[in-house]
């Protein structure tokens, strides 16, 4: 993985003044009837940092995910993202501005080919206009050809080109987590949250893909926030690392001060502990 290979990628260094936080939640709140998923959730992810969202099942961490990127619409509380204010917006919108998104179970285009699930990804295509079709064939052909170059060079990237056309409804679970993984360096992103990446893919794939994720961050300066439940890869990987519990923000940390922390031992183990 050489370091010439990700430039096409890059999506331009921060604005200048820009804040040290990509991210900011400020007392986030979700309710569905009587349930609070996110509970008055603060929390801020610094530019340039992976850093990692854990918590036991039912935390409230994918909620966060959704009401974060459009997904869910948040009850109360801000999200300013880059310094802008996301709550409420589309995931379009949110897209758009740069921030990208994995799901626990890959979204693919089952019945498009792997390299037509990467073209589809950019935004404001001008073949989507019919009258620029008629009127700017050339410059409809120009773009299109720069897209499938740029998703060409991804799935080469990411180890996936002798797949480019296979159908994606007939991958491997981890190779289906590449491909959705792939779609999001399409976008160009400056933050891509990663929902379980680790979750169903082997070892080596494991490797690879953290491989990736270390790579982008330091060489293209992509800010990465992940939820993972494999404790071992959080410490390898992640630095902060913030805790959830009941919808709530419990702490943050090093991976170590996470791993020695009594609250944190008290919310996962519980009377285990006591």
């Amino acid at each position: 993985m050489a370091v010439v290979d990700i430039e096409f990628m890059r999506s331009g260094a921060p604005a200048e003044g820009a804040a040290e936080e990509i991210l900011d939640v400020s007392g986030l709140t979700k309710t569905f009837g009587g349930l609070k998923a996110v509970d008055g959730a603060t929390l801020s992810v610094r530019r340039g940092t992976i850093t990692g969202l854990i918590g036991p099942n039912g935390a409230g961490k994918t909620t966060l995910f959704n009401l974060v990127t459009g997904f869910l619409t948040p009850t109360s509380g801000e999200v300013l993202f880059d310094g802008r204010h996301i709550e409420g917006k589309t995931p379009q919108a949110i897209f758009k501005l740069g921030m990208v998104r994995t799901f626990q179970v890959p979204r693919e285009f089952k019945s498009m080919t792997v390299l037509e699930n990467l073209v589809l990804v950019p935004q404001g295509q001008i073949g989507e206009s019919v009258l620029a079709s008629w009127c700017l064939p050339w410059l409809v052909d120009k773009q299109e050809n720069e897209i499938i170059d740029r998703a060409i060079s991804v799935l080469e990237y990411v180890d996936l080109i002798h797949l480019r056309d296979e159908y994606a409804g007939n991958l491997s679970g981890g190779q289906r987590k590449l491909l959705e993984f792939a779609r999001t360096l399409m976008a160009r992103p400056k933050m891509i949250l990663l929902d379980e990446p680790g979750a169903g893919v082997n070892r080596a794939l494991l490797k690879k893909l953290t491989g990736y994720i270390e790579q982008l961050r330091e060489y293209l300066g992509i800010t990465f926030f992940i939820i993972e439940h494999d404790m071992d890869l959080v410490a390898r990987l992640c630095n902060p690392v913030v805790v959830m519990t009941e919808g709530r923000v419990l702490m943050e940390g090093t991976p170590e001060e996470v791993r020695n922390d009594p609250q944190v031992l008290e919310a996962y183990l519980g009377g285990q502990y006591r």
